[in-house]
């Protein structure tokens, strides 16, 4: 039985999906406007600065008018850089709280009284999760021009995944710069997650040097990035200092695991996860986890009986061939009220379409039946062992 939805259960599960949705510019928005903050402190303290030059050297009297005219120059100088890096914080401020607007606005269709728009929401919420879903699975191409085609370039996090993508590609290419200059930009939220990216970019540098056969070079690297680790780390640095009495090819543990190549894969998992992490975005996409849901609540037991018999519901999504594949792993449904489901039809059999049994056993809904009798002159066909009876031979059940 399907139940209209009320707008408790609507707004929850808008909630639920949406999450990221508002969360994502609106951590662009805390960040930008911290970044503008410090920004404009500097350049207040630089005006400052040249205006206290001004008034010693206007109460001293020493003063010339070129000396004085010099530093008037200065503070016009602080005073236009401040006004200029003042407007660019602004208007970055405002771009991103326009992208949060939008989005909100957006979100507010979807209790919109007009079907029409609520079924239009609803396609372009579904163009959005398989945006983010190509996005993660690394389809950019698709996932920008799909965003393009639906127009929900700004209802999608397309700039944060293509700046994730530029520092993932950095660190298969073995570059450690450009995911460096991401955590200097994110230090304060990565130090409040206590995050290690930056000591195992740090790590796996000496560990490249070594490998180089830079072990002066190593040593140095050891001393400026290594002398001031948390004493949780020690262990890790002593342990990595080893391999300066170790080539690369040895097959001493724990070094061989230090050399290896496919610590660079960890790190790109790492700052993938902790990147999200920093921008409230979930590690599974929502469309998995929409399309898990759905078919975990469809899901029964009778899904899964021979897929060669005729038993399972040709309309029941988990029932075809590549869902059922898929929902394999996830939990049965849980019905606390048994449904009779039609074969044929696919439809539920009550007393509108009450079930009817076949002489050798089979039951389907009458409402089917009918219309198989009206077909094939008051013949039936059990499509399941084919066999064909008259209708008069079809019997009702009654179930208690």
């Amino acid at each position: 039985q399907i139940t209209k939805s009320t707008p408790t259960t609507m707004a929850s599960g808008v909630k639920a999906l949406e999450h990221s949705s508002l969360k994502v510019p609106y951590e662009i928005l805390n960040k930008k406007f911290r970044v503008a903050q410090k920004t404009i402190d500097r350049e207040v303290s630089h005006v400052m600065q040249a205006t206290s030059e001004l008034e010693k050297c206007l109460e001293g009297s020493s003063a010339t008018v070129g000396k004085v005219v010099g530093l008037l120059d200065g503070v016009i100088e602080k005073l236009t850089g401040l006004k200029r890096k003042a407007e660019e914080a602004i208007l970055a401020e405002d771009d991103s709280a326009k992208v949060c607007k939008r989005r909100i606005e957006h979100l507010k269709l979807h209790d919109s009284e007009q079907p029409s728009t609520v079924i239009q929401w609803k396609k372009k919420r579904l163009d959005r999760m398989l945006v983010e879903h190509f996005l993660r699975c690394g389809y950019y191409n698709t996932a920008i021009k799909l965003a393009k085609h639906s127009g929900i370039e700004d209802f999608t996090n397309i700039d944060l995944f293509l700046v994730s993508k530029e520092v993932e590609e950095s660190l298969q290419r073995h570059e450690t710069a450009p995911c460096l200059a991401w955590c200097h930009d994110n230090k304060s939220k990565l130090r409040k997650m206590k995050s290690t990216l930056e000591f195992n970019l740090r790590t796996q540098e000496f560990i490249e040097l070594v490998r180089g056969n830079h072990r002066l070079d190593a040593v140095k690297h050891a001393r400026k990035y290594f002398s001031q680790v948390d004493p949780e780390q020690m262990p890790e640095v002593q342990r990595i200092m080893g391999l300066l009495a170790y080539p690369p090819d040895t097959q001493v543990q724990p070094y061989k695991d230090l050399y290896e190549p496919s610590r660079w894969d960890a790190m790109v998992q790492q700052f993938r996860w902790e990147n999200f992490k920093i921008h409230q975005i979930s590690n599974y996409s929502v469309f998995c986890l929409t399309l898990q849901a759905g078919l975990s609540s469809l899901k029964t037991p009778h899904c899964y009986r021979d897929p060669e018999s005729s038993y399972r519901n040709s309309q029941c999504p988990v029932c075809s061939k590549h869902m059922n594949e898929l929902a394999k792993p996830l939990p049965f449904s849980h019905c606390a009220q048994s449904r009779l489901i039609c074969n044929i039809s696919g439809q539920i059999m009550n007393e509108n379409n009450p079930p009817m049994m076949l002489p050798n056993g089979n039951v389907y809904g009458e409402t089917a039946l009918l219309a198989m009798a009206a077909e094939n002159g008051g013949k039936v066909v059990c499509p399941r062992t084919k066999e064909t009876y008259t209708i008069d031979q079809v019997e009702k059940v009654f179930v208690m």
